[in-house]
């Protein structure tokens, strides 16, 4: 039964630079797979440099999990493999073929294959860390089955790509790899949609689906936040999640019999001089989207949202999960006595300067912190941006001193980093919120197991 549901609390970031609903392709050959990308996984290479891969090629496997394997989204030679400290793998650097050649897993109709039968498909094929599970916001466990699945169909952080323009002309694959997910719960697969928002067809024609409608500000498009206010978990019971983008990339699987994780991701930021869409395949080298396309100030690249995202070079890779790439000022400089300006032209979350009052105003924000870190106080001020029925700051206390009694009865299995990141804007403790609790997750998940 569909519902409807409504978020007071949160914030919308309103910024310079939305992407124009213009496409344009995006050629490379050089591809890359980054391990860090991977929430949960324990990196195992299954290539050196040199070999040469197909579409479909596994390159590495989770060595604790080891059916969970990575594919090449490319074929071609693998030319470097990148290690950072205590030879930490960083990514699988592939020169791409001109003409691809993909591994062929064979086509299927998912209403025709048990929930295991496929299953099976997306481990063989690389497609499982598409899925992603709550507890612990890392990609799914293939021995648990979840008790519900949920696609968030709107995002709601910063210049956030149209999600009518990723999935349109998409439909096919998109109502398949809902056939395919609905197999492997015996819940419900919700897809949840913004409420009085303009919806693409492909979502108002889905089937085999519960389709809810949510209405608030960021982070209303977190499929956590959606989770706590569907379905909320409890100790021992587990849910997936993953992006409409994902649902396709596994309904091309069944349809084509092929890895094929080409996509549309979208250029964002104030320091953009042309954003727009390009159509590229995953892990695809960023740098001719930059060309002659950046200002000349010095800026920072993130492959994804400012909120959630991670800084990249400009000769950068796109992140596995993403469908964004935004460019923002850096922010290195110092500010002699800001805050004692009335600030007509700065950003707040709080009354402390006037520019309070053009609340729609969008504004070209840098990296700056404006301020140190410093002391939690206790001012309800996480509170206000966290739509939850979590205490957030006693959770991150909790988090922060170890004590996994405290962080179980304050809600930790519901939570994500990303649940995090707006309150972490906000906080005045300049505290890496999200750090802490992936910290967090990641030890409950080693004491536990």
């Amino acid at each position: 039964m569909s519902r409807s549901i409504k978020l007071k609390k949160g914030l919308d970031i309103q910024l310079l630079g939305e992407a124009e609903k213009v496409i344009a392709p995006l050629e490379t050959l050089q591809y890359a797979l980054k391990p860090t990308d991977f929430p949960g996984i324990f990196p195992k290479l299954l290539v050196k440099a040199g070999d040469t891969v197909k579409a479909g090629t596994p390159v590495f496997y989770d060595k604790y999990r080891e059916e969970i394997k990575v594919c090449s989204p490319v074929s071609g030679t693998v030319t470097d493999i990148v290690r950072g400290e205590k030879r930490a793998l960083l990514e699988i650097r592939i020169e791409a073929d001109k003409d691809q050649e993909y591994l062929d897993f064979g086509k299927a109709d998912p209403s025709a294959l048990s929930g295991d039968e496929i299953k099976e498909k997306l481990l063989t094929s690389g497609l499982w860390p598409s899925l992603i599970q709550r507890p612990y916001a890392v990609v799914a466990d293939y021995d648990k089955k979840p008790k519900t699945i949920i696609v968030s169909g709107f995002n709601t952080a910063p210049l956030a790509p149209d999600m009518d323009m990723l999935v349109h002309g998409h439909g096919p694959e998109f109502q398949t790899g809902l056939d395919a997910l609905a197999k492997m719960t015996d819940g419900v697969v919700h897809l949840n949609l913004k409420k009085d928002a303009p919806v693409s067809k492909v979502f108002e024609k889905s089937k085999n689906v519960q389709i809810n409608y949510f209405d608030g500000p960021h982070p209303a498009g977190n499929p956590g936040i959606q989770l706590h206010h569907l379905d909320p978990l409890n100790k021992g019971q587990v849910a997936w999640y993953l992006s409409p983008c994902a649902v396709m990339r596994i309904g091309r699987l069944f349809l084509t019999g092929k890895y094929d994780d080409s996509r549309l991701v979208a250029l964002t930021g104030s320091e953009v001089k042309r954003p727009g869409y390009y159509r590229l395949t995953g892990g695809a080298q960023l740098k001719e989207m930059f060309s002659n396309n950046l200002s000349d100030a010095k800026n920072r690249i993130i492959s994804g949202d400012v909120l959630t995202g991670t800084k990249i070079p400009e000769d950068g890779y796109l992140g596995f999960y993403d469908n964004q790439v935004t460019v923002i000022p850096e922010g290195d400089h110092s500010e002699f006595l800001g805050w004692i300006m009335p600030g007509f032209k700065k950003y707040s979350t709080s009354r402390a300067f006037f520019s309070w009052l053009t609340p729609q105003k969008k504004y070209r924000l840098d990296t700056n912190l404006h301020g140190g870190v410093r002391s939690f106080v206790v001012t309800g001020e996480m509170e206000k941006f966290f739509p939850m029925d979590i205490l957030p700051m006693y959770l991150i206390k909790a988090i922060l001193v170890k004590d996994i009694d405290q962080m179980e009865n304050l809600g930790i299995y519901e939570v994500g980093p990303e649940d995090f990141a707006l309150a972490e804007f906000a906080n005045t403790s300049k505290e890496n919120l999200q750090k802490i609790v992936r910290e967090g997750l990641e030890y409950l998940r080693k004491e536990m197991n």
